[in-house]
């Protein structure tokens, strides 16, 4: 007689969360390689190919020092510290105290989601755009925070309009979760659009979260701005960036973040209760992406610019206006008329076994699109366009 445990319950704050749209993917693809499809996966922003050459010897030598493979310091090593204020410096003219304006995280999703439960109280109201990268509202609302939602739109360039915001909002918000150049749409964002948010933060006191995690993933000599950049920026936020995109990374587990020590602090504090920080071989190892040359950069740049523009022209002949993008991995492309985001996504897989991400996934504002990732070499990316045809995905 087996003993029933339907006392084992799950905790409310799961219960809170909306489907992840990946791990559905994931069951989905499975399904279509259980049934022989050769899959093409331009879901996840997962970059194809190796860490560069120098990352992985400097992994190497780091293995074989005995000194690497015990706990790492909590902060991280000073080594890594004083790489990621060093690149701040060499890319953006931004000072950081490397002992206290810098923490190594397990990658920005993790620093994101602990960074929520370290801040946000249940009941809080956060401001995050729709859509955005899942983790923006899904670690606030693992704290229990209340989201409100800020919907981008086309016709707006995907901008944050803060007007938008309610005056009763603005004045209870904590913290505004922000992205430029923006995951899933791509947008990019002038460096009066930041002055514009540190000066609405100021006002009504709000904690400000930007994710530059495409900072160097940029086109046709667009530059990012960083928030750190804008005068009085440190004094209210943090700024989250990884090593997963540009040096392809995304399986070592690797980012950063940098801007206001006492919230950096504060993450800290939380972070030395949950893990022992990142192996410091793999610290080493990205310090040495960290300082590779401006010539690795523009390779990155011209390898995604070229499948850009690639897949951009092939999608044009079958009836998609995509302009192009000036940073990310990505295109965001409006779906066919009369379809939905996930009803198009799964019509792709099911009958071409391409992986795109549904818009929706992102938030209510992504319906209507999907996110191409442009991690194929364009022999592949020239495959896909064939299966569309084929399969006569147009945009009608």
């Amino acid at each position: 007689m087996t003993m029933s445990v339907n006392w084992i319950t799950r905790a409310n704050r799961l219960s809170a969360l909306p489907p992840y749209v990946f791990a559905r993917l994931d069951e989905l693809k499975a399904r279509a390689r259980e049934q022989g499809l050769d899959l093409i996966d331009l879901g996840m922003g997962n970059p194809d190919g190796a860490a560069p050459q120098p990352v992985i010897d400097a992994a190497i030598a780091a293995l074989s020092n005995p000194q690497n493979h015990g706990y790492p310091p909590f902060e991280g090593t000073a080594s890594f510290r004083a790489s990621i204020t060093n690149w701040y410096k060499r890319c953006y003219g931004v000072e950081l105290d490397p002992d206290s304006e810098a923490l190594p995280l397990i990658g920005s999703k993790e620093g994101l989601g602990h960074l929520a439960l370290a801040y946000i109280n249940p009941g809080d109201i956060i401001l995050v755009p729709s859509p955005s990268y899942p983790a923006h509202f899904r670690g606030p609302l693992i704290a229990g925070g209340k989201i409100y939602s800020i919907n981008l739109k086309a016709e707006q360039d995907w901008l944050i309009d803060l007007s938008t915001i309610p005056e009763e909002v603005a004045q209870k918000a904590k913290i505004l979760y922000f992205n430029y150049p923006n995951n899933p749409t791509t947008a990019t964002a002038p460096r009066e659009f930041f002055e514009e948010v540190v000066a609405f933060a100021r006002h009504y006191e709000i904690l400000l979260v930007h994710d530059l995690c495409y900072a160097e993933l940029a086109f046709d000599g667009y530059q990012p701005t960083s928030l750190l950049e804008i005068p009085g920026a440190k004094e209210l936020g943090v700024e989250f960036h990884t090593l997963s995109k540009t040096y392809n990374m995304a399986g070592w587990r690797v980012g950063f973040v940098v801007g206001n020590s006492d919230i950096i602090q504060g993450l800290r504090t939380l972070k030395t209760n949950l893990d022992y920080g990142i192996f410091a071989v793999i610290q080493k190892a990205a310090e040495t992406a960290l300082q590779l040359p401006d010539n690795y950069i523009k390779e990155v740049q011209d390898r995604y610019r070229t499948r850009r523009d690639f897949l951009i022209k092939g999608l044009g002949e079958l009836g998609w206006d995509i302009p192009p993008s000036k940073a990310t991995m990505y295109l965001w492309v409006k779906t066919p008329v009369g379809q939905g985001s996930t009803e198009f996504a799964l019509d792709v897989l099911q009958n071409t076994g391409v992986v795109v991400t549904p818009g929706n996934a992102f938030g209510e504002a992504g319906e209507g699109y999907v996110r191409v990732s442009l991690i194929a070499d364009c022999d592949r990316l020239a495959e896909v366009l064939r299966r569309f045809q084929e399969a006569r995905i147009k945009y009608q």
